[in-house]
């Protein structure tokens, strides 16, 4: 997801929109309305702008497990400086590449991964990451268990 900067801070209205679809992404808009003392139409106009812009995105989250997928894991991933950018452009357009960031500190990009298995694995981060023009190190940080993973945040 391209981020835009957010050019107008949000309104309390828009923040609780966004709160209550982070509890229940099917909630209904009339109930929204109902609970803001609105019009389901100002819900319905402000959630469009919410997308539209970028702000937000309304979307299932599953259990990586649950689909068949046996591991999860986090790559540090260290670049040529000058390369960085091509890197997690390259690293985006893998389809088991979920995630992509470029950071400060240890490494210049985390990538979060997700595979059907450890041969699975093997062969995204050896076939088809370690070999990117760019790419120097590649450090695995491999799920064993998920204590916590929340979208919530933003707007409290």
């Amino acid at each position: 997801m391209n981020r835009r900067p957010v050019r107008n801070p949000l309104d309390p209205v828009s923040k609780s929109i966004i709160e209550m679809l982070q509890v229940d992404g099917r909630r209904a808009y009339d109930s929204i309305a109902a609970e803001l003392g609105i019009s389901e139409e100002s819900v319905v106009q402000r959630v469009e702008q919410l997308t539209d812009s970028g702000v937000i995105q309304i979307t299932a989250v599953s259990d990586p497990l649950q689909l068949g997928f046996a591991r999860q894991a986090m790559l540090g991933i260290t670049t040529e400086r000058t390369l960085t950018k091509q890197v997690a452009k390259s690293l985006a357009e893998i389809p088991d590449v979920v995630y992509v960031v470029l950071t400060a500190g240890g490494f210049d990009i985390l990538v979060e991964v997700v595979g059907e298995s450890d041969a699975h694995l093997l062969e995204l981060v050896t076939a088809q990451i370690r070999p990117i023009a760019g790419v120097v190190s590649i450090h695995t940080f491999l799920y064993l268990e998920l204590e916590k993973q929340t979208y919530t945040w933003g707007v409290r």
